[in-house]
């Protein structure tokens, strides 16, 4: 039966997923080129720790959009401290990543270990809750994510340079807010590395389509069985990277063998 409350719902939902899609899915392919996989967890994990220093602090609670602002001070410093190591430490690099991530996580758990709210506020932005998105709360993203879009189809050599690790700042801040941080990661990896090996024309409107997959089915999933929805979503983009990926893997053997 056509449910009406359940669609408004899930449509802002997966207008959600399509807005953190749009532009992940081409940072997470430069992500894999660069080799820094580690970079979406760190800025995600900084960019939390903004939000939780804006929630423990009621001064700069009260002022005004500051779960928006204190997250993305926190990611843009994050983004220029790892500039700063892809010039010192580039044969080490994603391993100094890693350990920023560790001490934003710790220190997120530090801030709220006496917090009574800390554990709930902790799971929220790890897994996010894209169920209750609000369409409000789509339009700063929807004209963040256009304005780069359209920055990178003019001039795409922004993914090239220092500029990108603020690009990705930027988007990162505001996904983390929509959907959480494992979502994040998930939504940049997994959709880039299931066509990592694709060497087509289509690369990129295919990553789209395994994200959109994912998205889909993740969230009828949770609307179904009750089930946390970012965690559901993961799932689900996981396995449409999968199935992508090892649909690939044949037709690269068949092309293979034809050559042959």
């Amino acid at each position: 039966m056509f449910d009406i409350e359940l669609v408004s719902i899930l449509l802002p939902a997966f207008v959600a997923g399509l807005l953190v899609l749009s532009t992940h899915v081409v940072l997470g392919q430069q992500v894999l080129k660069r080799g820094i996989i580690f970079i979406d967890l760190a800025i995600a994990q900084v960019a939390a720790l903004g939000a939780i220093v804006s929630h423990i602090d009621h001064d700069i609670e009260q002022l005004p959009f500051s779960h928006v602002w204190m997250p993305a001070l926190f990611a843009l410093a994050g983004a220029g401290v790892i500039a700063w190591m892809a010039t010192k430490f580039k044969g080490e690099l994603e391993a100094f990543i890693g350990c920023f991530y560790v001490l934003s996580a710790v220190g997120a758990m530090l801030l709220l270990a006496n917090d009574p709210h800390g554990a709930e506020l902790l799971k929220q932005l790890m897994s996010g809750q894209i169920l209750w998105v609000s369409w409000s709360q789509l339009l700063l993203p929807a004209i963040v994510s256009a304005l780069i879009l359209v920055a990178i189809a003019i001039k795409p050599n922004l993914l090239d340079g220092i500029s990108f690790y603020f690009l990705f700042a930027m988007v990162i801040t505001l996904s983390v807010e929509l959907v959480g941080v494992y979502l994040v990661f998930s939504t940049l990896i997994l959709p880039a590395l299931a066509l990592n090996k694709y060497l087509g024309k289509a690369k990129l409107a295919l990553a789209y389509g395994v994200g959109v997959i994912g998205y889909i089915f993740g969230l009828a999933l949770s609307a179904s069985y009750d089930l946390p929805s970012g965690a559901a979503i993961v799932a689900t983009l996981a396995i449409s990277a999968f199935l992508f990926r090892s649909a690939i893997s044949r037709v690269n053997q068949s092309n293979a063998t034809v050559i042959r």
